[in-house]
């Protein structure tokens, strides 16, 4: 993905890092060469980042009825980019490959219909309807539609008509190359000023402490290695104030949505 912002200069996205896995003296985080071994927070971060910075550049554009979509809601929902990513990843054992593919069905969309952008309107239903289809495309097991519904704040009706909606957008160009996400990676980490690629990464190399760490983290988010929830479960995952920042964000989300034809 390349980003082409306005004349103005977008700052990255105030977040703060979870420990590094290692850190140069001028402060820049340096991350492993391949996607797979990254850290799960560090990328998430980039990402969140570089959507904050296709948002703000994206929202200067017009609304028109032209390039109104199933994605747009009434108003921003009330919750960050990345804090919704980071609830994603943790409700549903997200692989670091769902997160890559969302940039690349943004180009994939982008590149089919001119008029549809990635903004604070759009942006949320994009990534929930992304992840919902990647998982589906690139992982061995995955999460029931209902269950990435409530994750995502939407009703499973709502979240079945976007996935519909965006396989006709995408041509069902679901399926990604491990290549391709190799080169967005690199590509995300390259445009981002707080992160750089370690030289002496190597796919085969031992994983530091903040990595070994970060798996346990993986294991236990996965329940042992299951990575299906059912809806009794996700009802008790939804109660978890602590990650939910707005405790009314689920229902505020749904009463944005604006059907087609109203």
């Amino acid at each position: 993905m390349h980003l082409q912002p306005a004349s103005a200069h977008v700052s990255p996205s105030p977040e703060p890092t979870a420990p590094s896995q290692r850190e140069d003296p001028a402060g820049v985080i340096l991350v492993p060469e391949y996607f797979h071994q990254a850290d799960m927070t560090h990328l998430t971060i980039m990402i969140a980042d570089m959507l904050c910075r296709l948002t703000a550049h994206n929202d200067q554009i017009p609304l028109t009825s032209a390039n109104l979509t199933r994605f747009h809601s009434r108003a921003p929902p009330q919750i960050s980019v990345y804090d919704y990513l980071r609830r994603i990843v943790k409700y549903t054992s997200l692989e670091r490959a769902c997160l890559l593919v969302i940039l690349i069905y943004i180009d994939r969309v982008c590149e089919k219909v001119r008029t549809f952008t990635i903004s604070s309107l759009t942006v949320h239903r994009f990534i929930i309807a992304s992840v919902t289809l990647a998982a589906k495309a690139v992982c061995d097991s995955y999460c029931t539609n209902s269950h990435y519904a409530k994750v995502g704040g939407l009703s499973t009706q709502e979240l079945n008509t976007l996935e519909v909606e965006f396989l006709g957008l995408i041509e069902w160009r679901v399926a990604v190359e491990g290549s391709v996400m190799q080169r967005y990676y690199v590509n995300l980490v390259r445009q981002h000023s707080r992160f750089e690629i370690a030289e002496t990464a190597h796919p085969h190399s031992h994983h530091t402490s903040a990595s070994r760490q970060h798996n346990d983290d993986d294991e236990n988010m996965n329940g042992g290695g299951n990575s299906s929830h059912d809806d009794s479960d996700s009802d008790q995952l939804l109660n978890d104030d602590s990650v939910v920042t707005e405790p009314d964000y689920e229902e505020g989300l749904r009463d944005q949505w604006i059907p087609m034809g109203e």
